[in-house]
């Protein structure tokens, strides 16, 4: 090709970490086309509860950082809710202690022990950002088209193929890496979601993997499951059963709601997450951004610029 590809890159998986990190690559001029198996409403990502909160993550020594700087943009963002998806929502982490935490806790405004009033047992009042995914990926997608990127389906069976059109590859594949490294320690963890109709909660509460809700436009979000190596991705009934009655034990309402919807995703999960520049044995750079585990949106800024960086390191 004549023209300079220089600043031609392709980013390959189009969940929010592939988005996210594209549209940074993108607004600082780069030549961006995403390379995404499947719409982004289709990806791990459109299952997210979503709330902003480093879940299931490691190592902890880079994510505070990444969270933190993800926080400042959802807090941005929540200023035009209808637009973005994402707004500040008031709730509690139960069965959580603010000595439990890393350093990055201390940079959270407001966080505070919760009152007896609030939660029956320890736990942490917070006002965090609740991303409503099935409006914010669309939004993403938008956002990138409009700073000049490019969206292609297509399957990727070796990172030579898109290294081939690119000079600079950015691998944000997810659960995807584990074939496509190929990276055996990448493994799934099974999330199991019920949607019903909100009975008028406002708040969301948090006591670990196995009971959550999250109010969000479509309905109520009542979760979950964490189970370790699990692949399938049908709903289980007996299962979805637990999930309302562990939840309506804490709110009874939400025992005679209607279900709208049953969801299951799988969390990318890794012992630490692989954000890293490394060469290709054919030629051309590699950057990868996966292994996200459960805190994929929340770290999902953070870890778009510091992609960037080293896509295209400064001179």
């Amino acid at each position: 090709m004549d023209r300079d590809q220089s600043g031609d890159v392709i980013v390959v998986g189009g969940g929010v970490i592939g988005l996210t990190t594209a549209i940074v690559l993108a607004e600082n001029g780069r030549r961006v086309r995403v390379w995404t198996r499947e719409p982004a409403g289709r990806t791990t990502s459109a299952v997210a509860g979503a709330v902003w909160w480093p879940y299931r993550i490691e190592p902890e020594s880079r994510v505070g950082a990444w969270a933190l700087e993800s926080l400042v943009v959802y807090e941005e963002l929540a200023a035009r809710p209808e637009e973005t998806g994402v707004r500040m929502v008031e709730g509690v982490h139960g069965e959580t202690r603010l000595d439990g935490l890393g350093p990055w806790a201390a940079s959270v405004e407001g966080l505070r022990a919760s009152t007896d009033a609030e939660y029956a047992g320890t736990g942490l009042w917070a006002r965090l950002p609740l991303i409503d995914m099935p409006a914010h990926l669309p939004w993403l997608l938008d956002r990138l088209l409009r700073a000049g990127g490019r969206v292609e389906e297509r399957s990727v069976a070796d990172l030579a193929e898109p290294a081939a059109e690119a000079p600079v590859v950015v691998n944000c594949t997810g659960l995807g890496a584990r074939e496509l490294v190929p990276d055996p320690s990448v493994r799934p963890v099974r999330g199991q979601l019920v949607v019903v109709e909100n009975p008028g909660i406002t708040t969301w509460l948090t006591a670990g993997a196995s009971m959550y809700f999250f109010p969000q436009p479509g309905g109520l979000i009542l979760g979950g499951t964490a189970e370790d190596d699990a692949w399938s991705l049908t709903p289980d009934p007996r299962t979805a059963e637990e999930i309302v009655a562990r939840c309506a034990a804490v709110r009874p309402e939400i025992a005679g709601a209607r279900v709208l919807d049953h969801r299951v995703g799988l969390r990318p999960a890794r012992d630490a997450v692989r954000l890293e520049r490394a060469s290709l044995p054919g030629g051309g750079t590699v950057v990868h951004n996966y292994g996200h585990g459960g805190g994929g949106v929340t770290v999902a800024w953070g870890c778009a610029r510091e992609a960037a960086g080293l896509a295209f390191p400064a001179a």
